[in-house]
């Protein structure tokens, strides 16, 4: 689950401000933790503690209101209507299911188990089809990997099971992507427009650095991408000690303790 963080956090300077280079520097003082990091740790809150998941993402969203580079408008929208008692999800397929997914891929032993509590992660608000299929494709990647499936194991998993098309590389994505997506055909905040970006951003790099640079370069909804790519990376190639603890430092005490209480349960580091 740090993987993800790390990744919004890395990602987060360069959302609105794109660049097209792997040749950045990897943590700024100016970097911040986003909505991805909150809701993300939301789910790592609510897969501790049982309930609804929606429970969990309009309370974390109603503590942290202001979060860097702030939420989708939909999903303000959704967490306005809540705080109401109207809690109703609003048939999205963007992106903000598959960057909160990280702990759900961490916390079962049985691919069902695992695309079950993603569905349930992603519908509360994210119910269209792509929504829910961003949330599965990224969760089981982690849960792929855990298992010892290698990057090209899982780009055939996901490309059979998903129909993503993971035929592009990073150097190709990256002249034609934008927050446009990819050539303009779908928009880079869907799930459909950035998670097969994403997936391939970690599939294809060297280790866990690579892989966040990898995602930035690209551009388009940067902290995002990050987020995805970030936490697929951490399985497979592990978070070096100083970047772990780096990362870490971005967290307020709150949230670092949720994600401490979730790495201890679940048994990695």
């Amino acid at each position: 689950m740090l993987g993800a963080i790390i990744g919004d956090i890395v990602g987060s300077i360069y959302e609105f401000d794109n660049i097209k280079t792997k040749d950045f520097p990897f943590f700024e003082d100016r970097m911040e933790y986003t909505d991805d990091s909150v809701l993300t740790i939301a789910t790592a809150d609510w897969l501790l503690h049982g309930g609804d998941s929606g429970d969990f993402y309009l309370r974390y969203a109603t503590e942290y209101p202001n979060p860097m580079g702030s939420y989708g408008n939909g999903f303000y929208q959704w967490v306005h209507k809540a705080q109401r008692g109207i809690m109703q999800p609003y048939n999205s397929c963007g992106n903000g299911s598959a960057m909160r997914i990280a702990p759900v891929g961490w916390a079962f032993e049985t691919e069902d188990e695992t695309l079950k509590a993603a569905k349930k992660s992603a519908e509360c608000t994210h119910n269209h089809t792509e929504g829910i299929k961003g949330a599965q494709a990224t969760a089981l990647c982690i849960f792929l990997a855990r298992h010892g499936a290698t990057p090209s194991e899982i780009k055939k998993r996901i490309t059979d099971d998903f129909g993503y098309d993971l035929s592009l590389s990073v150097d190709e994505i990256r002249p034609r992507y934008s927050w446009g997506g990819l050539d303009k055909a779908v928009s880079g905040a869907t799930c459909q427009g950035s998670v097969p970006q994403a997936i391939t951003c970690a599939l294809e790099a060297l280790n866990f650095e690579d892989a966040i640079r990898n995602a930035v370069s690209i551009g388009g909804d940067s902290d995002t991408i990050g987020c995805i790519t970030g936490s697929i990376a951490e399985v497979l190639f592990g978070i070096p000690e100083e970047i772990r603890i780096k990362g870490k430092s971005y967290l307020p005490t709150r949230l670092l303790n949720i994600v401490e209480q979730f790495e201890d349960k679940y048994g990695f580091k």
